[in-house]
């Protein structure tokens, strides 16, 4: 049997230009089939991290190592092959209507420079159907609703057929129906062969969803296990620096209720 994790961080860190330190000798390592929640404040590392495992971002030591396969022994096009990314935000669409943006995702695999397979074109038609956008596919994706908009990246990064799915902040902007929407349809994807890792703020969220939650705290691994069992009251005090009621509701869904901020104020 193949024990060689998907996803494997070994020591990973990220200094930028200025000196800052934002991953600090990250390591852990993540299994098929799961899907896990990267949480912690706003800075702790995150979106760095993300951004070094699929080489948008030079790692400044360490590894990561993709089915037991270095990143600095692959090449962008190798990596997008088995990483997908979904961004929390697109900042430019360039006018590309929905079809067109998630064609985007099929890049990885055309075999020609100019045009598209039947594959292609198959794989496409399907993802509009399956994400509920086949009838935005000719509108600008620039004219969509933040939700919608959600939706047709998620759909890009699926035609992409990953392993690995990074996923940033999906729901910042989303009312709470469309949160749920979106995260039922991450729950869908996960294969036996594919893990999707969301870095979300909502906790309440990402402890009902997620089978593993990755806790971080200036650019460290605080805590990392069954949500149900990692997330505590002294645990949000700790890497928020907040009161909160943390419980179970009737249906055994773990809830994290806010009180007060209690660091230091500086006025």
């Amino acid at each position: 049997m193949d024990e060689t994790p998907l996803l494997e961080l070994k020591g990973l860190n990220k200094y930028y230009e200025n000196g800052y330190h934002a991953v600090r000798d990250v390591s852990f390592k993540l299994e098929p089939g799961k899907l896990v929640g990267l949480i912690g404040p706003n800075g702790c590392g995150k979106t760095s991290m993300m951004r070094c495992i699929n080489k948008m971002h030079p790692m400044s030591s360490g590894d990561v190592m993709l089915d037991g396969q270095s990143v600095h022994s692959l090449t962008i096009s190798e990596i997008a092959k088995k990483v997908a990314n979904v961004p929390a935000e697109l900042k430019n669409s360039f006018g590309l209507t929905v079809y067109e943006t998630v064609m985007l995702g099929r890049y990885p695999h055309l075999k020609n420079m100019w045009w598209e397979t039947d594959v292609d074109e198959s794989s496409v038609i399907d993802a509009l159907k399956k994400f509920g956008v086949t009838q935005l596919q000719d509108r600008p994706l620039n004219m969509l609703s933040s939700g919608e908009r959600q939706r047709v990246l998620i759909a890009k990064a699926y035609v992409q057929e990953p392993r690995l799915m990074l996923v940033d902040e999906p729901t910042a902007h989303l009312d709470m129906k469309y949160k749920l929407d979106v995260m039922e349809y991450l729950t869908a994807m996960v294969k036996k062969d594919m893990t999707i890792l969301v870095a979300e703020h909502d906790i309440s969220l990402m402890a009902r969803y997620c089978n593993q939650c990755i806790i971080m705290k200036k650019g460290e691994i605080v805590s990392m296990g069954d949500p149900k069992e990692i997330i505590t009251e002294e645990l949000i005090q700790d890497v928020y620096e907040v009161s909160a009621s943390v419980g179970f509701d009737r249906d055994g869904e773990l809830f994290v209720l806010p009180k007060k901020y209690v660091g230091d104020y500086h006025l």
